[in-house]
């Protein structure tokens, strides 16, 4: 099997628009979360949120027109690949087309529901009750020819693929809040086996509109504190009560080692092992004893050829909801031993929400940055410990703290489970 290293990373994130500006927030503390401001949530029963702000990819499309069968989530995307593929020195001069491939994690698609409100409302006959015939003729006159492509999960692969000419693997994971890692970790399996040379791997997310924010209340995930916004997200926290709504991006250049060092690239991390598996338990409950996110852990760790008390750091999926950040603390205990109490392990849900489909990218990257500054980003408003959640989960403050190995956590809905190793080079 061949070697795999990490070359780019490009972030689109609620508290950074850019790689280092999202860094920076993560190793000062600074949250991305606050009040709605894409459309009037006064009414919502969560009004709060990780929303990206003041983002343009106009710039970077061949023409304005690809902006119309390009849904948010695609145009984060399109921004992170940018800033990945730009940081790794990759050009069509460097690169073989049919040797470079797109693999990125996604999920529920952003219905667009602004274009369907319209032909919906002229749908009410006079009783205000909805006709389906009538729909069909208002609709078919008012809503974009394209629409449709907005809402196919697969266009966001096949976007990147398009803009950077990519002819090898093009796939898209849907596996909920491990759809990210899953790609990371499938796109380092293609160049592992010689399938590919170079991969844009990652995931992308947004769900900030009406209908997902109600959907995701109606579930009972989401956070009713009324506390400041940017204190509502508190994994591991005893006063913690669900999660908060985040959306973004994260795109890593996934290279083989040989040919990264042989053309001088800059190497943050090396991807080593990656496990995969499901609780086979519940639909929205994961398995209260973590037995999923250990299997999860233990194949990564046999991937990688590690024992358990190689791991310097953990990069956790901390959601700030009850149920997981106990699982994870009991699966994190059940998996390392003696050794959970001594390695650092934290949650950048913290700081930007849960990114859902793109969580397990931007935490991926951010251990891979991890590896290469010797920083360790905090679990912010950690104030009141659980006793139920009692590991070292760095609170509040960074820590410099050489890592030479890490781990990073990602479990979604339907028992999906996904963990990824890295190690510095």
């Amino acid at each position: 099997m061949r070697r795999v290293v990490v070359t780019g990373i490009g972030v689109v994130a609620p508290n950074g628009n850019t790689t280092e500006e999202f860094w920076e927030s993560c190793t000062t503390g600074r949250s991305g979360i606050g009040p709605i401001e894409c459309f009037d949530a006064s009414t919502y029963p969560a009004q709060i949120a990780g929303e990206i702000r003041k983002l343009s990819v106009k710039h970077l499309l061949p023409d304005r027109k690809s902006l119309k069968v390009m849904g948010r989530n695609i145009q984060f995307a399109v921004a992170a690949a940018h800033q990945a593929k730009e940081k790794a020195g990759l050009n069509d001069e460097n690169t073989e087309s049919h040797r470079f491939g797109v693999c990125m994690g996604s999920g529920v698609v952003p219905m667009g529901l602004s274009d369907l409100a319209q032909p919906i409302l002229n749908s009410l006959n006079d009783t205000g009750s909805f006709e389906a015939s009538r729909f069909g003729q208002v609709a078919s006159k008012s809503l974009e020819p394209l629409w449709l492509l907005k809402l196919l999960p697969n266009m966001l692969s096949s976007h990147l693929a398009i803009l950077h000419h990519a002819e090898g693997p093009c796939n898209t994971i849907t596996t909920a809040c491990a759809a990210g890692t899953q790609a990371i970790g499938e796109a380092f399996r293609l160049i592992a086996r010689d399938d590919a040379d170079v991969m844009l791997a990652g995931g992308s997310d947004s769900r900030i509109e009406p209908l997902m924010l109600v959907a995701y209340a109606s579930l009972g995930a989401l956070s009713r504190s009324q506390r400041s916004s940017t204190e509502v997200s508190r994994p591991f926290d005893r006063e913690r009560d669900g999660f908060v709504l985040g959306e973004g991006s994260a795109v890593l250049v996934l290279e083989e080692y040989e040919r990264a060092r042989s053309r001088g690239a800059h190497i943050y991390a090396e991807v080593i092992g990656y496990g995969s598996s499901c609780d086979a338990f519940g639909i929205t409950r994961p398995d209260p004893s973590g037995k999923g996110a250990v299997r999860a852990m233990e194949m990564a760790l046999k991937e990688a050829k590690l024992n358990r008390d190689q791991i310097d750091y953990i990069n956790a999926h901390g959601t700030s909801t009850q149920l997981n950040d106990e699982m994870e603390t009991n699966a994190v205990k059940a998996a390392f031993g003696p050794d959970a109490k001594r390695m650092p392990m934290s949650s950048i849900k913290s700081m930007i929400g849960h990114l859902i489909g793109a969580a397990g990218a931007v935490e991926a990257a951010a251990t891979a940055l991890t590896i290469n500054q010797g920083v360790l980003p905090p679990t912010i408003n950690l104030t009141s410990p659980d006793p139920k959640c009692d590991l070292d989960y760095v609170p509040n403050t960074a820590r410099q703290e050489p890592v030479s190995i890490a781990l990073s956590n990602s479990f979604g809905f339907g028992g999906q489970n996904a963990a990824l190793i890295m190690a510095a080079v």
